[in-house]
């Protein structure tokens, strides 16, 4: 009987090459020479993912058969009794994508075709647009269309607009401001114009990002339908996912929701019930690609897409997974796709490319994608508290981002 090739070790590397801090996940095999990548990155507690990974995961894993992927992610996820929250998922995921990643070098074999091949050669992407003024977001949009991209979100200014017309009462406490109502009248302003100036041929998406009331959500959603958006993302919070049946009887409004989803059940509610047409999850934050390709094939079964969270803070190990299950599944429908610097693409030799608006692979064996740790370490992390989760209403009030 051959030897099984066990987990001999497991490194966390943390570093920040752009705004975004990154934590990516070696897992170092008794087979000289090989090791797997995974993306553990939760930008905003990424030393917690760090701990986890080190002080608990590690121990866990040390001596066990790198093979059994499944077996590894179901008793990870269990082993410290309570479960599925981001700090553990984002773990977990690092070490399941980091051994998807071995199981592809052993086999001399992307890892798309350990999944089961492809059955699209390149996955359409979307990128972003935003800008102070509408037209500034229409000069933008117009930039990636000539750039080759067919798929473009849209946003003016931060997230719900950024700013109040009004100032907060005297001794308000700082934040991200933001008020609803100017929000909602700024951003369809915003869409009419984009829309004239593009027209039809190009497909537009915007992120809500939450910041709308329920009640006005619904109507929100009933007022972009005039734009035939590709779809429109995170409407609702996961708390008032119940919500959804009612935004789906108001509009025909394409919609997509996901990347805050921790759990399998916040996912099979909006497949089952048919509440959304796109899954966007983190799929760091799901906990990697092994409950990715059931959500997947989830989805495919309900007649649902995918669009997995793309943004800089998925590491660019994260993309390249997210790549692999494009690739795959029939069920795929966009992928976000950010704007690599040449310092990622220096840092993350293999990082996937964009020709023409579709993202390409490499067909290396694996994730095909490697990390220059003397150059991660040359740009640590650099910690700080995040404002722009920060999100307060125009009285002060604290809400969700």
């Amino acid at each position: 009987m051959t030897k099984p090739i066990t987990i001999q070790d497991v490194k966390v590397i943390l570093t920040q090459p752009g705004t975004c801090r990154l934590a990516i996940v070696k897992v170092i095999t008794s087979e000289p020479g090989l090791y797997g990548l995974g993306c553990a990155t939760f930008t905003q507690r990424i030393h917690a993912v760090a701990a986890a990974i080190e002080r608990h995961l590690k121990a866990f894993l040390l001596g066990r058969d790198v093979s059994r992927i499944e077996d590894v992610w179901q008793m990870a996820m269990v082993n410290g009794y309570w479960r599925n929250g981001p700090v553990l998922n984002n773990a977990i995921s690092g070490i399941d994508q980091a051994l998807w990643d071995i199981k592809g070098k052993r086999a001399g074999m992307p890892v798309y075709d350990l999944l089961g091949g492809k059955v699209r050669e390149a996955a359409n992407v979307y990128v972003h647009a935003d800008g102070p003024t509408p037209q500034d977001v229409a000069a933008r949009v117009k930039e990636f269309v000539a750039d080759g991209y067919r798929y473009v979100r849209v946003q003016q200014g931060l997230y719900g607009g950024g700013g109040t017309p009004t100032p907060p009462p005297d001794g308000s406490v700082e934040g991200a401001y933001y008020d609803p109502r100017t929000y909602r009248r700024v951003t369809l302003q915003m869409l009419e114009h984009v829309r004239a100036e593009v027209g039809d041929g190009v497909e537009l998406l915007h992120d809500v990002h939450e910041r709308l009331h329920p009640s006005a959500a619904v109507a929100f959603a009933k007022d972009v339908e005039a734009f035939d958006l590709f779809f429109l993302e995170d409407l609702l919070a996961p708390e008032d996912i119940a919500w959804f049946e009612r935004v789906r009887a108001q509009t025909t409004t394409p919609l997509a929701m996901g990347e805050l989803f921790n759990h399998p059940l916040e996912w099979r509610t909006v497949t089952e019930q048919r509440l959304v047409d796109f899954l966007r999850m983190h799929v760091s934050q799901m906990g990697g690609i092994t409950p990715a390709r059931k959500a997947a094939d989830m989805a495919h079964t309900y007649g649902l897409r995918t669009a997995w969270h793309g943004p800089a803070d998925t590491s660019p190990v994260g993309h390249a997974a997210n790549l692999h299950l494009d690739l795959w599944s029939p069920a795929f429908g966009i992928q976000e796709w950010y704007q690599p610097s040449e310092l990622d693409r220096a840092m993350f030799p293999g990082l996937p490319e964009v020709r023409d608006g579709y993202l390409y692979p490499n067909e290396s064996a694996g994730l095909g994608i490697e990390i220059d740790e003397d150059l991660a370490a040359e740009y640590p992390v650099i910690d700080g508290v995040e404002n722009w989760t920060q999100a307060r209403l125009p009285d002060g009030s604290p809400v969700r981002p």
